[in-house]
């Protein structure tokens, strides 16, 4: 049986790693390097209520994050957001885990710009095999910030002390916006060919029989075929084509609109449900969005 932990506080995660009493009651940095995994930590889901930035982290048998195992080298960085699921299935007590982690509850952030800017940062939802590879010289600069933020832990909690870690948080999270771009830039042979598998998979969803049933094609069914995260397929395409996925998708759909529009008599509502849509009304307003007149306009001009 699959048992839970749930981490919902800072005092708790440090009682879990068997570490004293924690600086700060909403972030704490982890030094990975002083613990070790424990038996009763096999079959277990942990779910933490924290944001976290991994750098290092070990590589050991039988660690899952989502369906993924880890699979970590030196300077490899992986962020998760809160309600995120690591799983241990093997035991892993002899492994020598290093690295650090930087561990912030959401309170932290709460009525600040981060707490809205945050979710602008999608790496926190991309999955294990999209992991960020720093260099040395990146390594030392996040780690760098990171001492900063321990040194700030160490002089004690006052007026400043919110304003000045999430000033240090957001420089960190920049970095790592920053790095991560020039990741997506060195692997362009990569993205090239997510890109053409992209364009086939949807040529293939939208020309399917089954397109009526199937419903609308969505973002997570690509992400999920060409096994990536949802916000890494839409980085990857905004980097070569300069849209997203969504409207790449909702593009295509209306140049296949457009042909059954020129292409046959069915009315509206039947190509709108054979286009997948459930409403009609949302077709029309999709269309004359991204068209500028209504179908039934642009069939009587053409």
């Amino acid at each position: 049986m699959t048992n839970f932990i749930t981490i919902a506080s800072v005092s708790q995660l440090h009682n879990l790693l068997g570490f004293g009493k924690p600086k700060h009651p909403l972030i704490t940095v982890i030094d990975y390097s002083k613990i070790s995994s424990l038996p009763e930590w096999v079959n277990v889901r942990i779910v933490s209520d924290f944001y976290t930035v991994t750098l290092k982290t070990p590589s050991p048998v039988g660690l899952l994050y989502g369906r993924q195992p880890f699979d970590f080298d030196s300077g490899t960085m992986i962020f998760t957001a809160p309600s995120q699921v690591i799983y241990v299935s093997e035991d892993n007590s002899e492994v020598q885990f290093s690295g650090w982690g930087l561990w912030f509850h959401p309170e932290l952030i709460r009525r600040t710009k981060l707490s809205d800017t945050i979710r602008q940062h999608e790496f926190f939802k991309y999955a294990i095999n999209e992991a960020l590879h720093v260099s040395n010289e990146e390594e030392q600069m996040l780690s760098l910030v990171l001492r900063n933020i321990e040194c700030e832990l160490l002089s004690g909690i006052d007026q400043f002390s919110q304003s000045v870690l999430v000033t240090a948080i957001e420089q960190l999270l920049n970095y790592t916006q920053r790095y991560y771009s020039r990741q997506f830039a060195t692997r362009n042979n990569q993205n090239v060919d997510y890109f053409s598998r992209f364009e086939k998979l949807l040529d293939t969803y939208l020309n399917s029989d089954n397109l009526p049933s199937n419903g609308l094609p969505d973002v997570k069914f690509f992400a999920d075929q060409l096994n990536l995260s949802p916000g890494y397929l839409t980085e990857i395409l905004k980097r070569e084509t300069g849209k997203t996925a969504k409207e790449i998708i909702l593009l295509e759909l209306v140049e296949k609109a457009k042909l059954m529009l020129l292409n046959s008599s069915q009315t509206i509502s039947e190509i709108s449900f054979q286009l997948g849509f459930e409403n009609p009304s949302y077709f029309s307003r999709l269309f004359r969005k991204k068209v500028g007149m209504a179908p039934l306009e642009f069939r009587g001009l053409n």
